[in-house]
């Protein structure tokens, strides 16, 4: 067996050594330098235009050019798969997927979260060198040839996003701070927040007053430029960096690297990757590792692009039923986890199989379409199953796919849904069948005894990895086949499932649940009760307080420990109430299981997607993530809770944060995250993510990691303005959601190395901030835990330097502030802790720079934090007034300068050792606008 095990795993690395997975399941692989398989997917809502598909290829060719030329001749783009929706006309030139599919393309072109919404930009979840989850574009940046002008050529911003996707760095402007006080010179100076520093350009204000606006020049508010002011560049720089600042300047055809950064600027790009360049960062990728310079002056081969085309879904079951499915009620709940699957999760128009495998495999239904309710209770009729003899996962393989060849003619584009409790020596001789279907296989490992290489089909083939622990009610497996939903994008006929919830109920006790169900969502809702021993009282009050008693549920006698209520039309908005008594005499479990699609088809519902992966940084955590939308707008203010389970291991329960602290990346993105530090060992890791809000609202949070938008430029002493950027109105910027409930799996296979439970140190902290205030030093910051963002430290140790580099590098050489009488908060509370100034000598151009380490009860010590710089500026009187022409009318002013002393903060960074020194023009200048 061992040595069976070794070939198989021998076959895996040959054959999967090019799926450079990310969380995401991108297949995107680096060969000779030429990026292969990267997969292009146009959401099914778009209308139907060619100039999309053709936009894209120029796009990416050019692309691919710049590429080549901002890497220094070591990257280009060789070969690309464009996926047309099903939505669209049919075509020769199509050809059918394979395993692709739009919920795991690289990018996506789909309309945008908000009108006029038209910004590129990448999701990016994790840290710096971590990879993103896509890159978006609208049909409007395709197709409108204007917006060239506020983001400059399609293919440059393709290489900005690119760099963010693939590599993990962050973008060098910041919107929050656009102007930061610098310390590069003897003199303090208010800068612009670029890389790198110094770019030539000037501070411009808008007075808008309706459609018209009159440019000025920016008064002082404390140290800084009042809000609003903005930064317009010269068009034409003396500079060849930065790709992620700049990437509209033409001159630009270089990432900031080691020489030229500015690690002085408050942007992502310092704060995420402990202020190293973005060519550093990019240096120190695999890609990077894995290639080399090419010895031309242009890409050795251009772009090669295939369309494929959405087909409808073919989706085989192939059930393990040997004998140890008769264990721990295994069969019964696949029986009942099944039927919903059929009845309640799977899409209409979708072509379903069903196989079932013991020593050999067995056709239970052919391929056939679900047309109807009818044609779903058909299948179900086909679930009669019954536990016994051994386990042959490649039997029930190859009947799936012969069953799906067998009315498609092809395999390609389908999926199998395998479920094994089992092991299985002979995996290993399916595996190239598996990698020639051109199908995609979903994995189900129920309870702890499964196949341990059962994934690796998943690896393989780019299918779902699930898991479900061995439960007394089929709540948890029916919870699994939930996440199997179709990956095309069109999200107006998926399930989504609002609640699943299983307690143990003494005798007579009641078990009380509410589900809400919002506008966004309504249509096929269905109810169910299932109980582990008798059948319980229960009743269902609707939101007008009709109440649905146990009569009007519908119970089979296939399956009598479960009733399901079906509700007609589309479900009634607002608080669904559950009251079960058991009335059993002893303890029983009892779930409760709610679904349902989408209200409208043009409405996008709100959704949750949740995910759990080891992180790429120190002591590799597992992170848990939730991504909470309506559409690609960003749901904030949920109470997001993760359930974490494993065989043998009691449930961990975390509640997910979207405050920009430990392992969440940016505050309020709509991604919440949390450390999971309670590991059991090496084994499958079960994750439900239950996201809800009562009244909540859907406030707008602008994408980060986008392309900047070009606001202005000066060129030849002349400020030519864009339209400025839409003002949103109040009812597009906030959506009101009521209360909503949501309900996410995943799962994760971790390999702890034989350190059943890894210890970990407080995680960095990533928001230390000051000020001063009434002759004060504030300092303020998130609590980490004493397990990275768990629990809570054991005390802080604060330093302050004169000197940022010092602080940076030599921490522990630096001034210790007294922090004796401070004692650490809860992860994720808020900490403030006061210094008097007379501890420092202060006068003007005086700066102090703070960070701060937490330490645990162990002395195990978390990574220095970012920097938080006070500083005492007075900022110079204006030597030239700022005079122009509004709109080139003649008609001059005069602005006078407003000076405040005020300590304010800035959150800064390493002062690199070599900078772009560029110099800046001053003087009159003429204004006109760009439309």
């Amino acid at each position: 067996r061992e040595q069976v095990m070794g070939v198989f795993r021998s076959l895996i690395f040959l054959l999967s050594f090019r799926l450079l997975h990310v969380a995401k399941g991108s297949t995107v692989w680096l060969n000779k330098n030429g990026y292969e398989d990267l997969v292009v997917a146009i959401n099914p809502q778009v209308p139907e235009d060619a100039n999309i598909i053709l936009n894209v290829m120029n796009m990416i060719k050019n692309a691919s050019n710049y590429l080549f030329e901002m890497t220094k001749h070591r990257f280009f783009f060789k070969s690309v798969k464009i996926i047309i929706p099903k939505t669209w006309k049919k075509n020769i030139n199509y050809s059918r997927l394979k395993t692709e599919s739009y919920d795991k393309a690289d990018v996506i072109i789909a309309d945008p979260y908000i009108k006029h919404g038209d910004d590129p930009y990448t999701l990016q979840y994790g840290g710096c060198k971590e990879k993103g989850r896509y890159i978006h574009f609208t049909p409007n940046f395709l197709l409108n040839d204007k917006l060239a002008n506020v983001y400059g050529e399609k293919g440059r911003v393709f290489v900005h996003e690119w760099a963010h996707y693939r590599w993990g760095v962050f973008d060098e402007y910041s919107s929050d701070m656009p102007f930061y006080v610098s310390r590069n010179s003897k003199a303090a100076s208010v800068e612009a927040t670029s890389c790198p520093a110094g770019v030539a350009g000037i501070p411009v204000f808008q007075d808008c007053s309706g459609d018209k606006c009159e440019p000025r020049s920016c008064r002082y508010d404390g140290q800084l430029y009042e809000k609003g002011c903005m930064f317009i560049p010269d068009i034409r720089q003396n500079i060849p960096c930065s790709v992620m600042y700049l990437q509209y300047v033409l001159s630009v055809v270089e990432f900031c690297d080691k020489n030229t950064h500015n690690s002085e600027a408050p942007n992502m790009q310092n704060k995420m990757c402990n202020h190293k360049s973005t060519w550093e960062v990019i240096m120190e990728s695999d890609d990077f590792r894995n290639s080399t310079v090419v010895n031309a002056s242009a890409p050795p081969s251009e772009t090669t692009f295939r369309l494929l085309q959405t087909q409808d879904r073919a989706v085989a079951l192939v059930l393990d039923v040997s004998g140890s499915m008769s264990m721990h009620d295994r069969i019964r709940h696949l029986r009942s986890a099944a039927e919903a699957f059929l009845l309640h999760i799977i899409e209409i128009g979708s072509w379903v199989a069903i196989v079932t495998f013991d020593s050999d495999a067995s056709e239970k239904a052919p391929l056939q379409q679900i047309t109807d309710d009818a044609a779903r209770q058909k299948l179900v009729q086909c679930l009669s199953i019954i536990a016994s003899g051994k386990t042959n996962i490649c039997a029930g393989i190859r009947k799936g796919l012969k069953l799906i060849a067998d009315k498609m003619n092809t395999t390609y584009g389908s999926e199998i849904v395998l479920l094994t409790d089992g092991e299985d020596s002979g995996i290993a001789t399916c595996l190239d069948l598996v990698k020639q279907s051109g199908a995609k296989i979903h994995t189900i490992a129920l309870g702890p005894l499964a196949a341990k290489e059962l994934e690796e089909f998943s690896t393989l083939t780019g299918g779902l990895k699930l898991y479900a622990v061995d439960g007394a009610v089929h709540n948890k497996l029916t919870m699994t086949f939930s996440a199997i939903t179709s990956g095309s994008g069109d999200i107006s006929e998926q399930s989504i499932q609002l609640e699943s919830k299983e307690l143990l109920v003494q005798h007579s006790g009641w078990m009380n649940t509410t589900v809400p169900v919002d506008k966004t969502v309504g249509n096929d809702t269905f109810f169910s009760v299932a109980w582990s021993l008798s059948q319980p009282f229960f009743f269902l009050r609707d939101p007008k307080g009709k109440e649905h008693g146990s009569s009007d549920f519908m119970i089979d006698n296939s399956n009598p420990n479960t009733a399901r209520l079906s509700i007609s039309g589309t479900a009634e908005v607002g608080d669904w109430q559950f009251c079960i008594k058991n009335l059993h005499t002893a303890t029983q479990a009892i779930s409760v299981t709610a679904t349902s699609r989408p209200a409208y088809s043009d409405v996008p519902p709100v959704s949750i997607a949740a995910h759990m992966n080891r992180a790429n940084r120190a002591f590799n955590p597992v992170v848990v993530y939730a991504e909470v939308s309506q559409g690609f707008l960003p749901v904030l203010g949920a109470t997001v809770i993760a359930t974490i389970e494993k065989d043998g291991a009691a449930a961990v329960t975390l509640e997910l944060l979207d405050n920009g602290a430990g392992a969440d990346t940016m505050k309020n993105d709509g991604i919440y995250s949390r450390y999971f530090t309670s590991l059991q060992g090496t084994g499958r890791y079960s994750l439900k993510v239950n996201a809800h809000g009562r009244n909540t609202t859907a406030r707008l949070s602008l994408k980060r990691n986008r392309a900047l938008s070009l606001l202005g430029y000066r060129e030849n002493g002349k400020i030519y303005m864009n339209a400025p950027r839409p003002k949103f109105a109040d009812k597009e910027i906030k959506v009101k959601l009521g209360s909503f409930s949501r309900i996410s799996t995943s799962s994760l296979v971790v390999n702890t190395g034989g350190d059943s439970a890894p210890i970990y140190p407080p995680c960095k902290v990533t928001d230390l901030h000051a000020h001063i205030e009434n002759k004060t030093i504030v300092l303020s910051w998130t609590a980490p835990g004493g397990d990275l963002d768990n629990g809570k430290a054991d005390h802080y140790i604060i330093k302050s330097s004169g000197n940022l580099l010092d602080l940076r590098n030599h921490f522990d050489h630096a001034t210790s502030v007294n922090s004796s009488n401070l004692i650490p908060k809860e992860a994720g509370r808020e900490e403030s802790f006061k210094i008097k100034l007379e501890h420092f000598i202060i006068k003007n151009d005086t700066v102090i720079y703070f960070a701060i380490r937490a330490v645990d009860d162990t002395n195990l010590i978390s990574e220095v934090s970012n920097i938080a710089q006070t500083t005492w500026f007075i900022p110079p009187k204006a030597s030239v007034p700022l005079e122009y022409d509004g709109n080139n009318e003649g008609a001059d002013s005069t602005v006078i300068v407003a000076i405040v002393a005020v300590c304010v903060t800035v959150v800064c960074t390493i002062v690199s050792s070599t900078l772009c020194v560029l110099q800046k023009r001053k003087g009159r200048v003429d204004f006109e606008t760009m439309q």
